[in-house]
């Protein structure tokens, strides 16, 4: 399919902004000019719903003493007594920029269209904090689940991982993390927005769209230059999941991919490499999309769309696990 016209437009106004000097490109800034023109751009590509029922904010414990601020969204209040499903999310910019801000719309939607509770976290970014900082946030966010979660009402029985860009790579190496520490709460779907996933941009994908749609192979380079402490980084699953060995017994998958985007071949060779392990996938490649289009919804309803499947598979996933420990019981919904 050819590029979506409304896609086409944004990408045209981004190119004049470009050349005329009104839109400075990341490489060219600081990391923090750099986060703050992301947060300012964000509000201008996204509706943002109006405000859920329950809307907390959270400081999450790390292993170093520090502290991370999370956001947790849910259509009522969870409580004890009826602990809610919930949705670990971690955001995309590259693990420079990007927070939760920036994809409080994105996270909204998805409690509303799930019916879950999304726990948006903000972990730290690059190059302050430099790999593997951003993953071990992760983690972290997902033990405080297991520990703390059913005192904020949270059932760390029905638990996806989630994420958009470099949030959906996290979200990836969340899975594997789980897989091997059994002592965290175990993810019923992992769901993969755009991520990235390999330890060398060398896909025919970068070469076809590396420049004019919107996620430039310079800016690539440059989050990664911030964030990586070495080359050899790039070759630590981590960083890179299709650099893991074994893919087998993980979570069933949601990957969400754009037609146009550098990174959709390597989000195309993970679906495949988890369904040669045996893992359920389900791949969903939007057609004349560009990289971030699930914060595109002032701009094209296929946002929407893709937002509005990801809540429905994952009701239908946590229905499936709730059903699964509650054996011979009435179905009930989330």
């Amino acid at each position: 399919m050819s590029l979506n016209p409304d896609i086409a437009a944004l990408l045209e106004m981004v190119q004049v902004g470009t050349e005329s000097g009104s839109r400075i490109p990341f490489p060219q800034l600081t990391a923090i000019q750099a986060r703050a023109d992301f947060d300012a751009s964000s509000p201008l590509l996204d509706l943002d719903p109006p405000a859920l029922a329950y809307e907390r904010q959270l400081a999450l414990p790390t292993r170093d003493g520090a502290a991370i601020d999370a956001r947790l969204y849910a259509k009522e209040e969870p409580s004890r007594r009826n602990p809610a499903p919930v949705l670990l999310y971690m955001h995309g910019g590259g693990f420079v920029v990007g927070s939760l801000d920036s994809h409080q719309p994105l996270c909204r939607g998805l409690a509303e269209d799930s019916g879950a509770a999304v726990l948006s976290v903000g972990y730290r970014l690059a190059p302050e904090h430099k790999f593997p900082t951003a993953f071990e946030d992760a983690v972290d966010a997902l033990a405080w689940i297991g520990r703390d979660g059913l005192a904020a009402g949270l059932d760390a029985d029905r638990v996806a991982v989630g994420g958009d860009s470099a949030g959906g790579t996290l979200a990836a190496a969340l899975a594997i993390e789980a897989r091997a520490n059994r002592n965290l709460p175990q993810p019923v779907l992992q769901v993969l927005a755009y991520p990235g996933l390999s330890s060398r941009q060398t896909s025919n994908s970068y070469e076809r769209y590396g420049s004019g749609y919107l996620l430039e192979r310079s800016t690539v380079d440059w989050f990664f230059r911030q964030y990586l402490r070495d080359d050899s980084d790039r070759d630590d699953w981590r960083f890179a999941p299709l650099a893991a060995e074994d893919l087998s017994r993980l979570p069933p998958a949601l990957i969400v991919l754009a037609e146009y985007d550098p990174l959709v071949d390597e989000g195309r060779d993970y679906a495949a490499r988890l369904r040669a392990a045996d893992v359920p996938v389900d791949l969903q490649v939007y057609p004349g999309m560009i990289h971030e289009f699930l914060r595109m919804g002032n701009v094209v309803a296929d946002a929407l769309q893709a937002r509005a499947a990801i809540g429905q598979a994952l009701a239908s996933a946590f229905r499936a696990a709730g059903e699964r420990r509650r054996p011979g019981m009435e179905r009930q919904s989330i």
